[in-house]
């Protein structure tokens, strides 16, 4: 497919089967059940704000946080800011005003779980359960954050249905996408050390996925730990 191809921007076949790995490990695959409230955590990626209008529709929710200020990625798209662009989007799709907290000002995942908490708390809110919803290769990175500051919530992940190639397509940057993965897998790896997230199994085939492409350059969206 020539829009695939191009998309892709010279992602090898190799890579791109790298990527797939990272991708599905990404995934936290919870069963879904009814929970307290749903935190959609900010990004470029306004299928989070979609996947949190469709899963209150279905009942999972009464209440929904969005969380999100601006960064460098985000502002040009979200120029009012991510939760707030977020609620517009989720008010269009049929979610009541009055089921919708805003979170205006978190720059990092830390900060989308400290700052929703404090928003729940000042509502007279205080979960037992939480639905994070994210961008698809964001799940395993925010349910460590969650359980690392939050453990006494039952914490479950969700995002959008669509897998990379769809995901790339939409996005239009296959090597961006690629150094998303990485820059994420990166964050699940070393953030525990940090004192930020509780730390996780990486398998090996995973592990050897994100060297080959550390290896072929995707770093663009790499910390220093």
């Amino acid at each position: 497919m020539t829009g695939q191809t191009d998309s892709r921007q010279a992602v090898t076949d190799e890579q791109w089967a790298n990527a797939r790995l990272i991708w599905d490990y990404h995934q936290m695959r919870h069963a879904l059940r009814p929970a307290d409230v749903a935190i959609g955590l900010g990004s470029h990626d306004l299928g989070v704000a979609t996947t949190s209008a469709e899963l209150y529709r279905a009942g999972l929710f009464p209440i929904l946080v969005f969380t999100g200020g601006n960064s460098p990625t985000t502002a040009a798209r979200f120029p009012r800011g991510e939760a707030v662009h977020y609620r517009e989007h989720a008010l269009t799709l049929g979610v009541p005003d009055e089921a919708i907290l805003l979170e205006p000002r978190a720059g990092n995942t830390g900060h989308n779980i400290t700052y929703s908490r404090q928003v729940l708390a000042d509502a007279g809110i205080s979960p037992a359960s939480v639905l994070l919803v994210s961008k698809p290769y964001m799940e395993r990175r925010s349910y460590a954050t969650a359980r690392k500051l939050w453990p006494e919530v039952d914490v479950r992940c969700a995002s959008e249905s669509v897998d990379l190639d769809d995901y790339v397509r939409s996005v239009g940057d296959g090597r961006l996408v690629l150094d998303m993965l990485v820059g994420d897998l990166q964050r699940v790896i070393e953030y525990p050390k940090l004192g930020f997230a509780v730390a996780q199994e990486v398998p090996k085939d995973v592990r050897a996925a994100y060297e080959n492409l550390l290896a072929a350059g995707f770093t663009s969206r790499l910390i220093t730990p």
